[in-house]
C-alpha cells in the first residue's frame, strides 16, 4: 500500500470509528453478546455483515465517481454536513435493546448477528460515509481497508469490553466527538467544491 492508500485508510478510519462508537450497530452487538454470552460467534457474524455492507458501499462510491468532480463534493460534503448534525443531536437519545431472538451454537449465534447487523447498516450513516470517501478519493479499496477496520474494531469492543467502556467513556461525548469529525469533513469537502 502506497503512502497515498495509506493516507485514505487512516482518514476513512478516523472518519467511521468515531461515527460507529455511538451507532446502533455497535449496541446491537452489545446486545447480541449479552444476550448470547459467546463474543466470538457473534464478532464474527457482525464482521462479516460489515464486510458485505462495505463492499457495497465502495462499488457504490466507486460509480459514484466517475461523475465530474464538482457535484460529487457537494453531496458528500451535504451528506458529512446532514451526518455531522444527526450525530450531534443523538448525543442526548437513549439506546433500545434490540431483540434478537434465541440462536444456538457457534453458526446459529454467527448467522443471527450477521442478519442483524447486515439489515441495521442498510443506509447508515458509516455506509454513506464509507460510499462517499470511495467516491471522493477514487481509491475504493484504500477506503474499504480503513473501513472494515474501524467497523471490525468497534465490533470487538462492543463484543469483549463495550460495556466497561460506556461506565468510562459517556456516549454523549462519544457522538458529539463523532459530529465535529462529520463536520470538519464536510467543511473540508465544501472548500474543495468552491475553489474548484
Amino acid at each position: 500500500m502506497d503512502a497515498s492508500a495509506a493516507a485514505v485508510s487512516l482518514a476513512t478510519f478516523l472518519a467511521v470509528f468515531p461515527a460507529e462508537l455511538p451507532d446502533k450497530s455497535m449496541m446491537a452487538t452489545l446486545v447480541l453478546t449479552t444476550r448470547f454470552g459467546r463474543p466470538l460467534p457473534v464478532w464474527c457474524g457482525v464482521a462479516a455483515a460489515f464486510t458485505v455492507q462495505v463492499t457495497l458501499a465502495v462499488l457504490l462510491g466507486g460509480l459514484i465517481s466517475e461523475l465530474p468532480d464538482r457535484p460529487v463534493n457537494a453531496v458528500v460534503a451535504v451528506l458529512f454536513g446532514v451526518g455531522a448534525v444527526l450525530l450531534w443531536r443523538s448525543a442526548d437519545e437513549d439506546q433500545d435493546a434490540t431483540e434478537v431472538g434465541v440462536a444456538t451454537g457457534f453458526f446459529g449465534i454467527a448467522a443471527r448477528s450477521f442478519g442483524l447487523i447486515f439489515i441495521a447498516e442498510f443506509g447508515d450513516l458509516t455506509q454513506i460515509t464509507t460510499a462517499g470517501m470511495a467516491a471522493r478519493t477514487g481509491q475504493p479499496l484504500a477506503v474499504a481497508v480503513g473501513a472494515l477496520a474501524a467497523l471490525w474494531l468497534v465490533a470487538a469492543f462492543a463484543a469483549v469490553a463495550g460495556q466497561q467502556l460506556l461506565r468510562f467513556l459517556p456516549l454523549r461525548l462519544v457522538r458529539r466527538i463523532a459530529a465535529v469529525i462529520f463536520a470538519l469533513l464536510a467543511l473540508w469537502t465544501a472548500v474543495e467544491v468552491f475553489s474548484s
